[in-house]
């Protein structure tokens, strides 16, 4: 059997179920064989194969065998509208799931499950499963309400699983790939949220430039080097408590600001590679005859900017916004304890906005 007529056997399936989904329906239902699916995807038929027999031990799962049931028979009647189609009459409009309504919900009740004692429960008379969790005090407390339908396409991903299927009621718990996911959907809505987003510069090259927020007072700045070599990109999409970002965007362009003084402070002279090898340096101690007057007032801009802020708070700011350091690794270094370094790199942080505020004002003296 050709790949077309693979193909065209999968094309009645939704575009967000699994290729192993794909591939088992595939061979169960439209009755392809295992190596007309390895040549369709170019790989080997024992592939193909533990893919059929995976899915086939899972038929066990309530979840995954209704699922498996409505692709098939949503299959089946997308090729019977098909065929009425084409003979002249018009078939109903099926309303199916898509994968942005599948990741919405799977937002919301991945995060519900990932609480402890918390699992999916599932019923046979029931539409809907509900997320309970087992309180200090023993009690249950329902945390969340979800479609029969979500629930089995996040079974069908293997986002959760159920250990126990005797009863008429089906725990499922969350997978690691479960977490996988949530961390990935929460991560692009938070790049949107905070508008760190990659654009295409040239399609040709395959060279992206990322896009930063519009400035409050109209004007807009260039980036000199990828976002996401900064530690404060990943600091400013977290929340706080009150659900504003833990670094503001005037934080973020402050260790920014700093940051550029120290790359324009390399010029001309050896790369500085420990925050004590620069803060001992000085311009008296070292050959600037051949090093660019820019340089040399960058270098005492980031020392003034460091000495300024003191014994640790000086520190973690030239670690983590200059070279780059994780905060595990700064917080080791300094003899800190451990989640205490966003605190202390927040506060350098401001206080490294007001001392540019005070000093070289809102914008930064010119490079060129």
């Amino acid at each position: 059997m050709s790949k077309v007529a693979a193909s065209e056997s999968q094309s009645h399936l939704p575009k967000w179920v699994p290729l192993a989904a794909r591939h088992y329906l595939a061979h169960t239902e439209d009755g392809l064989s295992i190596r007309a699916l390895a040549r369709a995807t170019d790989c080997h038929p024992s592939t193909i194969l533990r893919q059929v027999r995976r899915f086939e031990g899972r038929r066990d799962d309530p979840l995954i065998d209704a699922a498996l049931k409505a692709l098939a028979d949503q299959s089946d009647a997308k090729k019977t509208r098909k065929t009425m189609n084409d003979a002249g009459v018009a078939g109903p409009d099926e309303a199916t799931l898509t994968q942005e309504r599948i990741d919405q919900e799977a937002k919301r009740i991945l995060r519900r499950l990932c609480e402890p004692r918390a699992v999916l429960a599932v019923a046979r008379e029931m539409e809907t499963a509900v997320v309970v969790r087992e309180t200090d005090a023993g009690e249950s407390l329902r945390t969340a309400v979800v479609d029969r339908e979500i629930a089995q396409a996040m079974a069908l991903k293997s986002w959760i699983t159920c250990p126990d299927d005797e009863g008429r009621i089906w725990r499922y718990f969350i997978t690691n790939a479960g977490r996988a996911a949530l961390r990935s959907l929460t991560a692009a809505d938070e790049n949107r949220a905070q508008g760190f987003c990659e654009k295409r510069k040239d399609q040709d090259a395959g060279v992206y430039e990322w896009s930063f927020p519009q400035e409050v007072d109209g004007m807009r700045t260039r980036a000199r080097y990828y976002a996401t070599e900064s530690p404060l990109i990943g600091l400013s999409r977290r929340k706080d408590r009150d659900g504003t970002p833990f670094l503001s965007a005037e934080l973020v362009k402050a260790g920014e600001r700093l940051r550029e003084d120290f790359e324009l402070a390399q010029i001309g002279g050896p790369a500085t590679l420990t925050c004590e090898a620069f803060l001992n340096s000085t311009n008296d101690q070292a050959d600037t005859s051949h090093t660019p007057p820019a340089a040399l007032a960058a270098r005492d801009r980031v020392r003034s900017a460091v000495i300024d802020l003191g014994d640790g708070l000086g520190d973690v700011a030239l670690r983590c916004c200059c070279l780059l350091e994780g905060l595990e690794v700064t917080e080791r270094k300094l003899g800190w304890s451990a989640r205490s370094g966003k605190i202390v790199l927040r506060i350098a942080l401001q206080r490294l906005r007001l001392h540019y505020e005070e000093t070289q004002g809102k914008f930064g003296p010119m490079i060129g």
